[in-house]
C-alpha cells in the first residue's frame, strides 16, 4: 500500500462525504456527480486496503480506517490551501480558525464574540459558518472542516454523538428557555407565563425539515400544537410574534433584542426548559489561534448571560 498514491481531489471527497454525511450530498456541496464521488472514495479505499466509511441507511460515516486518513488529510488539505493563500498575496495572519455555529449563536454570541476579537487579536483570521443542525456541526468536527463549533443540549444533556473519541466539550452557559409574546396579548401583562395558560395557543416555530422542527414549540405540551408560520429565521420569528401571529420559543439571551411589540418572559409551572450553551471540538490539542477563540468566546457568553448561580462555572483550559 502507497497511501501517497491518493489524490487531492479524493482526500476533498472523503472530507465532504463525511461532513455531510451522504455521497448525495457531497456530490451537491462540490458539484460533482454522485458517480464521481462513488469513483473517488473506491480509489481511496483501494490504495488503503480498508473500507474508509461505514455505509448505513441513514447515510455513512467513518470507520476507525478512516479517522485515521481524515486525521491525516486534514492537516495536508489545510496546508495546501494555506499554501494558496499565500500565494495569493493575503496578508499574513497569526492563525486561522473554522468556526461553525448554530443560528441563534449567530444572532447574538458570534458577533459580539468577533467584535471584541477584532480588538484583541486583529491579527487572528475567523472563517465561520451557521448550521441549522447539531450532527451536522458535529460531522463537520469529525471530518476536520471545522476547528471548534458552538452547539446547544437540551435536556437530559447527553453527548452530541456516541463516536469515539468522544468530542471535547465545555459549557459556556446554562440558561433557562423562554417565551416571546406578543405585546397586545394577554399573556404579556405580568412578569411571566404560566405553562397552564400556554394551551390552546398558537404557535411560531422552526423549519418543517430537519432537527429544529419543533423549536419554537414550548417542550412538554400536552396536546397537539396548532402551527400557525414555520421560519428558521429567528427575525423572521419575533416579527411574526410582533404582529401578532403567535407565541415562540427564544433563548434567553434574546430578551435584548426583542423587537418593538413583542415582550420575552420566563415560564413557570412544570419542568424547568434549560439550555446549554456548549464550545466543542476534537480531543487533540488545541492550537494557540483556537485556544484565544475558545476565550473570547467564553468571555463574550458569560457577559451575555450575566451572572447566574445556576451556570457552571467553565474551566479556564479548553
Amino acid at each position: 500500500m502507497d497511501f501517497t498514491d491518493v489524490s487531492l481531489t479524493a482526500l476533498r471527497v472523503l472530507r465532504a462525504v463525511a461532513e455531510h454525511g451522504t455521497f448525495t450530498a457531497a456530490a451537491v456541496s462540490l458539484g460533482y456527480t454522485q458517480s464521481a464521488v462513488s469513483r473517488q472514495i473506491a480509489a481511496a479505499e483501494r490504495v488503503a486496503g480498508a473500507e474508509l466509511l461505514e455505509r448505513r441507511r441513514d447515510g455513512v460515516r467513518l470507520t476507525p480506517a478512516g479517522r485515521v486518513v481524515m486525521r491525516r488529510a486534514t492537516i495536508v488539505l489545510d496546508e495546501i490551501d494555506a499554501t494558496a493563500r499565500e500565494l495569493s498575496g493575503l496578508p499574513g495572519q497569526t492563525g486561522t480558525v473554522r468556526l461553525g455555529w448554530f443560528p441563534s449563536a449567530g444572532a447574538v454570541l458570534v458577533p459580539r464574540a468577533l467584535a471584541a476579537l477584532r480588538r484583541t487579536d486583529p491579527d487572528l483570521h475567523v472563517v465561520g459558518r451557521e448550521s441549522g443542525s447539531t450532527p451536522a456541526l458535529v460531522r463537520a468536527l469529525r471530518a476536520g472542516s471545522l476547528d471548534l463549533a458552538l452547539l446547544s443540549s437540551a435536556p437530559p444533556f447527553r453527548p452530541p454523538d456516541a463516536e469515539s473519541p468522544p468530542l471535547v466539550l465545555q459549557t459556556l452557559t446554562e440558561r433557562a428557555l423562554r417565551l416571546a409574546v406578543p405585546a397586545a396579548h394577554p399573556l404579556a401583562r405580568g412578569e411571566f407565563v404560566d405553562v397552564a395558560d400556554l394551551r390552546g395557543q398558537r404557535w411560531i416555530s422552526g423549519s418543517s425539515s430537519g432537527d429544529d422542527r419543533a423549536m419554537g414549540v414550548w417542550p412538554g405540551l400536552d396536546e397537539r400544537p396548532e402551527i400557525a408560520h414555520t421560519a428558521r429565521d429567528w427575525l423572521a420569528k419575533l416579527q411574526l410574534v410582533a404582529a401578532g401571529c403567535g407565541l415562540t420559543t427564544v433563548p434567553a439571551v434574546f430578551t435584548a433584542l426583542a423587537p418593538a411589540g413583542v415582550r420575552i418572559l420566563p415560564v413557570r409551572g412544570g419542568p424547568q426548559e434549560q439550555r446549554r450553551l456548549l464550545l466543542a471540538r476534537l480531543p487533540q490539542p488545541p492550537s494557540e489561534a483556537v485556544t484565544r477563540l475558545a476565550a473570547v468566546l467564553r468571555e463574550a457568553a458569560l457577559n451575555d448571560a450575566g451572572p447566574n448561580p445556576d451556570t457552571p462555572a467553565p474551566q479556564q483550559s479548553f
